[in-house]
């Protein structure tokens, strides 16, 4: 696999840049591999338009030599953007299914990182996550998909059974937020070969 220069973050549901996980790649690739190009837009709520401003965003970059990661809805997000630009994806606790699982978060919300910021997950939003739903299809580009069995909000089987040609490493314990996810920067980045 050759060398990846550009690499895109997804953030979750309700979350942001501002995230311990986002914080944590991008500290480690300033540190590591700072030739790599990194971003990780603030997504709107609507699925539609958070994949119009990644595929805006990523237009430019080298197919050949990027790759996409995501955290939970952003890793549902990674493996849409992965079969649009044939690249790696890495998926950590991703979500499988968000148009059956957001359903019952219609209405307003707030952002986890910043209680005053608050948005609408409109009803049309879940036709979206059905338009971006990749399973069945099989994978454009390597993929990792690191897993807790102890995510308390997503089901671990689920994840680990929608991924099934993926490099998986799934711990015992672990939670949603992946509080131990600097332990698996670098198996990343060697994943990735990042430059």
């Amino acid at each position: 696999m050759p060398s990846t220069t550009h690499l895109l973050y997804l953030h979750g549901f309700r979350s942001s840049p501002q995230s311990a996980k986002a914080r944590q790649t991008a500290a480690y690739v300033q540190q590591h591999h700072p030739g790599v190009t990194l971003w990780c837009p603030q997504l709107p709520p609507s699925p539609r338009a958070a994949m119009a401003l990644v595929a805006q965003g990523i237009a430019a970059w080298p197919r050949e030599s990027m790759a996409v990661m995501g955290s939970s809805l952003g890793g549902f997000y990674a493996s849409w953007v992965a079969q649009q630009v044939a690249c790696p994806s890495v998926m950590l606790n991703p979500a499988v299914d968000p148009a059956r699982d957001l359903a019952k978060y219609i209405g307003e919300q707030s952002s986890w990182h910043d209680p005053s910021d608050r948005f609408f997950f409109l009803p049309e939003y879940i036709a979206e996550l059905q338009t971006l739903d990749m399973r069945g299809r099989p994978p454009a580009g390597a993929e990792l998909a690191i897993i807790a069995k102890g995510d308390e909000v997503l089901d671990w089987r689920e994840m680990a059974q929608r991924y099934p040609a993926a490099l998986q490493i799934v711990g015992e314990g672990g939670d949603h937020a992946l509080s131990n996810f600097a332990e698996h920067l670098p198996q990343i980045a060697k994943f990735l070969a990042l430059a």
